[in-house]
């Protein structure tokens, strides 16, 4: 090998002791096309599943952690975080390298947070949410609202995963008729493939990566959107929304020498989920329920104090405070009457802000609207023709639920 060329062979080494350290991975690993560059500081990738690779980079890094570099750069892949990162950037007004490169640390921060340990190395100068004085195990979307560049960020201003990682195309990228790129099926089929082998023998597998297998398969719906309405009226309602505390006392009490006054708070609103688990609802439906109460909790920042669930088919049964949508006992089995889910619901304490009914909508509904925002979350089904009374039409969510079909 003549100086300064790329040493294919080491860095293929370490692809092999990323698929032996991370087996779920491979068919990822695998499909990644390598281009030498010497515009990259170290490994990037582009939407097409290239990975530019500095040889540079490549002789002074051990093998041991080059092979955590390969495992980093597919997985922002895997996750989309192009993809992500131009919807981000486009909802929220975002232009310029600056807050691509915002968007390249939170990414990093997704990722890093749960996938170095058990046989992969931790790379020099890999990104953690720690380093910046946040939680682990949130999402990139979940990190760019919670801090901005500045000194904190300033050691990762070198950061370069490419396009792949923040979807701002480089000069070196080869483009959509470049070789060796991926179609949109490939790489489609590549997910699929990685997100069956971890829903299948989920192991010891992280929970970052169980999460992203779940949804890869079925995206749950959009909850930050849809329980939106109901956050804005609850944060602004009188007695909904809004509570007195001396934790932060009011501002008032500098003109009242000797008075503490307390100040008004805001507070996130409390969201009942209604699961039908008639015998109509199929295991892997309520496997979705699972799916979608997880992804209501980040909804509402985390806070699973703030979610409760109920399960109901005839009856309702207990309710109880979420801690992991793992652990959720999903009682039932026979018909269906949601009537008796809200009924309940509405006489918990405290009282939900929000309802969210998820099932398949063979169920009467409550005749008055519940004092409270309701969202619908229908599991899909084709209705057949009763012939012995053909006049027969199912009951609909009723017009004050806002309705979602889910999977």
């Amino acid at each position: 090998m003549t100086p300064g060329q790329l040493d294919e062979e080491k860095l293929f080494a370490a692809r092999l002791h990323a698929v032996r350290s991370r087996p779920y991975l491979a068919t990822a690993l695998f499909a990644l096309h390598t281009v030498e560059s010497r515009h990259v500081p170290t490994m990037a990738v582009d939407r097409h599943w290239r990975c530019y690779v500095s040889p540079s980079f490549v002789d002074r890094t051990p093998l041991e952690e080059l092979a955590g570099v390969w495992v980093h750069e597919v997985s922002h892949l895997l996750r989309d975080h192009h993809g992500r990162s131009d919807r981000f950037a486009a909802k929220h007004e975002l232009t310029g390298p600056a807050e691509r490169l915002r968007m390249n640390i939170a990414a990093d921060c997704e990722i890093n947070d749960d996938v170095f340990g058990d046989g992969l190395a931790r790379p020099e100068g890999a990104v953690e949410p720690a380093l910046l004085g946040l939680a682990a195990g949130e999402l990139m979307e979940d990190y760019l609202r919670r801090f901005r560049l500045g000194s904190s960020t300033a050691e990762f201003a070198w950061l370069d995963c490419g396009s792949g990682a923040d979807g701002l195309e480089r000069d070196w990228d080869l483009g959509a008729d470049g070789a060796h790129g991926l179609s949109d099926q490939e790489r489609d089929a590549v997910r699929f493939r990685v997100a069956q082998g971890i829903n299948g023998s989920p192991g010891s597998v992280p929970q970052g990566w169980q999460r992203w297998a779940q949804e890869a398969f079925q995206p749950p719906q959009p909850w930050r959107e849809l329980l939106g309405a109901a956050v804005r009226s609850a944060v602004s309602g009188p007695g909904v929304g809004e509570d007195y505390t001396y934790g932060r006392p009011s501002r008032r009490s500098a003109s009242v020498p000797g008075v503490i006054m307390p100040s008004l708070r805001r507070r996130p609103p409390h969201v009942c989920v209604i699961v039908d688990t008639s015998a109509s609802v199929s295991d892997a439906e309520l496997g979705t329920a699972l799916v979608e109460i997880a992804a209501i909790v980040r909804a509402v920042g985390g806070r699973r104090d703030l979610v409760s669930v109920l399960s109901c088919d005839a009856a309702a049964h207990s309710t109880q405070q979420l801690c992991r949508a793992e652990g959720i006992p999903l009682v039932g089995g026979g018909g269906t009457d949601l009537r008796t889910g809200f009924a309940k619901a509405l006489r918990g304490s405290p009282r939900p802000d929000v309802i969210v009914a998820l099932t398949d909508g063979d169920t009467p509904w409550p005749k008055a609207r519940p004092p409270a925002r309701t969202v619908v979350g229908l599991f899909p089904r084709r209705r057949q023709p009763d012939e012995n009374d053909p006049d027969y039409k199912p009951d609909v969510p009723p017009a004050w639920a806002r309705v979602v079909t889910l999977g």
